[in-house]
């Protein structure tokens, strides 16, 4: 059933969009990612304007992050003052890269910009994501492996503007907290991602959050930096599509049950071995359509008498 997107200037299959959404919405269920820096991409590849895959695809991003931070809250599992801070770093970040975004659409080049930025971001953390699971995979089969000792301190305790933040038992400098929140949000506006994949790792081995706090503080804060990069594009840009976000939604919510499911069933390594390994394909495909010559080739120009 061929609908046609009134923003995207496009006609595309519903199911297709549903199927898409469902996809991604399974990956979210088995892995815990947002499944945006995927998605965006897939939608490039069945015609769907980069422009309006970023600015549409956050809408997504927003109403799975509400539905799991609930549950978060109800297990006392959110830092609400860390949330709050990486929230004001996110809005700064999430402003100035809807105005990146708008310059390069001024200039015609978004769609080269936003396809070399997933290029670089997917190629980085596929091939980390490869190793790390290698390693895990390698150490888990060692036999009375002995932990590495965990570092209580580092270069992050010794910087000024120093906050309590009791939820996460940490006592710590809001710059590093502001500046990654500044980073997912650039990376909202200008990629359509929530930013989790980068944003959890950090808060983690730099900020040195305990675990059962990161997810519920990061979807917190991916929420308001989704909606307001949302806001900032429909009113800035005119490139979010309701019919293309609520055909997402659906097929995500539907697919996010059915990950969760099948991601019981699946050790940790295992998982994250598959994601890198479907992370490293689609950036393998956008660099190839980046020097492959086009099936058809045309050029702009005025006509002469």
């Amino acid at each position: 059933m061929q609908i046609y997107l009134p923003i995207a200037e496009v006609s595309v299959n519903a199911f297709l969009l549903l199927g898409l959404g469902g996809m991604v919405g399974v990956m979210s269920g088995m892995f815990g990612v947002g499944g945006g820096f995927i998605l965006t991409p897939l939608l490039f590849f069945i015609g769907i304007p980069p422009a309006v895959a970023v600015a549409t695809q956050a809408n997504q991003i927003v109403a799975s992050s509400f539905s799991g931070v609930l549950a978060h809250f109800q297990r006392r599992t959110v830092d609400l003052k860390m949330g709050t801070v990486l929230l004001v770093g996110g809005l700064l970040g999430s402003a100035i890269g809807v105005r990146i975004f708008t310059w390069m659409k001024a200039l015609g080049q978004v769609e080269l910009f936003v396809t070399l930025c997933y290029v670089v971001l997917l190629g980085t953390v596929g091939t980390l994501m490869f190793f790390e699971s290698l390693n895990a995979i390698r150490r888990a089969r060692e036999p009375l492996a002995k932990p590495r000792p965990r570092k209580h301190h580092s270069w992050v305790h010794g910087l000024p503007f120093k906050m309590r933040f009791r939820q996460s038992q940490l006592y710590i400098s809001a710059i590093p907290v502001l500046l990654i929140g500044a980073t997912v949000g650039v990376l909202a506006a200008v990629m359509g991602v929530g930013g989790g994949f980068i944003m959890i790792p950090a808060m983690i081995y730099i900020l040195g959050m305990p675990t059962k706090v990161v997810i519920g503080t990061s979807l917190f804060q991916i929420i308001f930096v989704t909606g307001f990069t949302t806001l900032l594009h429909a009113l800035e840009t005119q490139t979010v599509d309701a019919i293309l976000a609520l055909l997402l939604i659906i097929g995500g919510v539907i697919g996010a049950q059915i990950g969760t499911r099948l991601g019981m069933r699946l050790r940790a390594e295992q998982l994250r071995i598959l994601l890198a390994i479907l992370v490293l394909v689609v950036c393998a495909k956008l660099a190839y359509d980046l020097i492959a010559t086009p099936r058809e080739l045309y050029s702009l120009g005025s006509a002469t008498s």
